[in-house]
């Protein structure tokens, strides 16, 4: 299954433990070196989404300033699904590196 980067990002915020949603949109950002950023609407549209793929779980809830406040956690799907992920990226990746990411002279047999 491939993953957006919104959704892939998500996952990987949640590899060192359970966070609650402002917590990973931060995460995102850090991790992503600010190429995904996420509105509210994103974010809660994809842990929902992927809370029914079974990615994510809820983990805990706490009331902050009369608001609650929802942690989630990697389920052992989530795990699997982020690292065939980054695999796939990984190999694509490889492609580029193995051949070379220089341009080729003109006219020549690329």
């Amino acid at each position: 299954m491939e993953l957006r980067p919104a959704s892939y990002f998500v996952l990987a915020s949640l590899i060192d433990g359970p966070l609650h949603g402002y917590a990973i949109s931060m995460r995102a950002v850090e991790l992503s070196e600010g190429g995904v950023k996420l509105t509210a609407g994103t974010l809660y549209g994809a842990l929902d989404r992927m809370e029914s793929r079974g990615l994510v779980e809820i983990d805990s809830e706490e009331t902050v300033d009369g608001r609650l406040r929802r942690y989630y956690r990697l389920t052992t799907s989530g795990h699997a699904a982020l690292e065939q992920e980054a695999a796939r990226l990984a190999a694509a990746a490889r492609v580029v590196q193995i051949r070379g990411a220089s341009p080729k002279p003109a006219g020549g047999a690329a």
